[in-house]
């Protein structure tokens, strides 16, 4: 598949033209964010979902094709703080505690974006590995730590206690290792019960995920161009060296072309979940609107339009 039809591919699926018209209602000035306990239901249905789907691979794959990739999820989740903190603070000129708080969040890892990753790799036939979403897991964490970790040196004023409670005992972990618990030990009847729920209904909850996410991204934009021109270019190139260099971790660790890229596209991704938790809990100082800007607002649509047919290309090449 040329590099044409990927991207057409991509631009019309149903999860992207969502996030374009929730994006394109802000900009009409019109409304279609959803209620906040309605985004909240459908966050948890997709974290969870995403668990027991990759639960359920799990009781089919072998450990040893599983440690490779660990290992190199736990290496990009240590690089990808450090890179960005850097970035951050010598090229955008950003305070210790926001550089510490981009850190945290480009350190993570979109749930959203690993699952529009999954679908596409799935779609274009190139995905041999179930078990990816226990990597999504892998990767909440470690990246969040490490930032700050950064922070305390630099300030030693953080509350790393507190902030490593808040994400280990976070919504998004405790759903994603509880689904994959869950989808690990259920028998063949369960599977075949919870099946039409978590798997045949999937797209189309997370179609109205995005169409909120779109609107939502629409308005933190507004967040990013006040921070300047060099940080909407950091935003852009940060994925793009990331998911390079995941794409290429992962072939390295064995994995399949569709599985490298997918790995990819998690090392591009920013959290908007458990890393602003944690920050706000360790650094109360730092500034979550230009953080989660970034994240949603360039860094989300940037992937999901353009980053995902690129690091298929990439995992093609290296392949």
């Amino acid at each position: 598949m040329s590099v044409g039809e990927l991207v057409t591919n991509n631009l019309t699926s149903p999860a992207v033209l969502a996030f374009a018209l929730g994006a394109l209602a802000v900009a009409l000035r019109g409304n279609l964010r959803l209620p906040e306990q309605v985004t909240g239901l459908l966050s948890t249905y997709l974290l969870l979902a995403i668990g027991v789907k990759g639960g359920l691979r799990l009781q089919e794959a072998d450990f040893g094709d599983m440690w490779k990739p660990i290992i190199a999820t736990l290496v990009i989740g240590c690089v990808t703080p450090i890179v960005t903190f850097g970035a951050a603070r010598r090229l955008v000129g950003l305070s210790v505690v926001d550089s510490a708080s981009l850190a945290a969040h480009f350190g993570s890892v979109s749930a959203v974006t690993f699952t529009a990753a999954e679908g596409f790799a799935r779609s274009a036939g190139t995905l041999n590995e179930g078990f990816l979403p226990a990597l999504v897991a892998i990767l909440e964490v470690p990246g969040i730590v490490i930032a700050l970790v950064i922070a305390n040196r630099k300030l030693g004023a953080s509350d790393i206690k507190s902030a490593v409670h808040e994400v280990l005992t976070g919504k998004s972990i405790l759903l994603l290792i509880g689904g994959l618990i869950i989808g690990a030990i259920a028998s063949d009847s369960g599977q075949a019960a919870v099946e039409p729920f978590f798997i045949t209904l999937f797209p189309g909850v997370l179609c109205l995920f995005l169409l909120d996410l779109g609107s939502l991204a629409a308005e933190r934009f507004e967040f990013v161009r006040r921070a300047g021109f060099r940080f909407i270019v950091l935003a852009v190139v940060l994925p793009v060296v990331f998911g390079t260099f995941g794409v290429a971790a992962g072939t390295a660790a064995g994995l399949s072309e569709g599985g490298a890229m997918v790995l990819g596209a998690m090392a591009a991704s920013a959290s908007y979940i458990a890393a602003p938790a944690a920050v706000r809990v360790a650094l109360p100082e730092a500034d979550l609107g230009v953080s989660l800007g970034a994240a949603i607002g360039v860094t989300f649509p940037f992937n999901l339009v353009v980053g995902i047919p690129l690091y298929s290309e990439i995992a093609a090449l290296l392949s």
